[in-house]
């Protein structure tokens, strides 16, 4: 339902249902799904699909132009999608031609005052604490938690089932599954507490603590732990997802605390 005190540009897409509170601004070339409810004072800009049942909580800003000197004006978009809430302040900006969208999947909370950067893709089920900071191009996979006030840098990778202590610098690749923390950034073990939560059964999760146990405490450079872990650890969903990533990483991953295991 409209709002009289809100302004909707008529080019915009509303579902009949969405709920828009006073002095919300919506452009045009917008599509908001139903069940979704508009703060007052939130900033809706051109190139936002918004999913079903969301929640944007006032003084938010979606889809403002990318803070990106190369952004050239091209046609591109911020993708939310259903069941995600949006707290007070939150920005997220919109694609540049390298990626052309900015995505955050299902069921995804942003805390307030988090800003998401041009053409980064934030997995389903995802936590980002008050304050934490994400710089472009960077990528979050499902279920990861970041604690407040992180600060990613660019084109960096977040695996799955990752939590990310609070207040962290992040330079480096988080390999999914682990627990980081301290300065630098560095694996302080699985996080074990959440993968039990989401249905991993103990041998799983013992599975797991091995890997990262030949990865980042026998004294192994990243290159002979994958080695030795394609050799002797069975084939599973979970090792295969670790190895993936590590094989894939173009930062590197994140070191051991206090240890000297170099990249690949």
């Amino acid at each position: 339902m409209n709002q009289p005190l809100a302004y909707v540009h008529p080019q915009a897409k509303l579902a009949p249902n969405v709920v828009i509170e006073p002095f919300v601004t919506i452009d045009k070339n917008v599509e908001i799904a139903e069940g979704t409810w508009i703060g007052s004072n939130v900033t809706i800009m051109e190139g936002a699909r918004i999913g079903k049942n969301c929640r944007i909580f006032p003084g938010a800003v979606i889809s403002a132009v990318p803070q990106d000197l190369k952004y050239a004006g091209e046609e591109t978009t911020v993708k939310i999608g259903d069941n995600v809430t949006i707290r007070e302040y939150v920005t997220v900006n919109r694609g540049t031609k390298a990626n052309i969208e900015t995505v955050i999947g299902d069921n995804t909370l942003l805390m307030a005052y988090v800003h998401i950067a041009h053409d980064c893709i934030i997995g389903k089920n995802v936590i980002l604490g008050n304050a934490t900071n994400l710089a472009g191009h960077i990528e979050i996979d499902d279920w990861a938690i970041i604690g407040g006030m992180v600060a990613v840098h660019q084109f960096s990778h977040i695996g799955v089932h990752t939590m990310i202590s609070g207040g962290s610098l992040v330079r480096k690749d988080v390999p999914p599954f682990t627990k980081a923390a301290r300065e630098p950034i560095s694996y302080v073990g699985v996080n074990s507490i959440g993968l039990r939560r989401r249905g991993f059964t103990a041998e799983q999760i013992n599975q797991i603590q091995d890997i990262y146990r030949t990865i980042y405490l026998r004294g192994y450079n990243v290159s002979r732990a994958v080695e030795m872990i394609e050799a002797d650890v069975p084939a599973t969903p979970e090792r295969d997802e670790i190895l993936s990533f590590i094989a894939n990483s173009s930062r590197g991953i994140m070191k051991g605390f206090g240890k000297n295991n170099r990249d690949k």
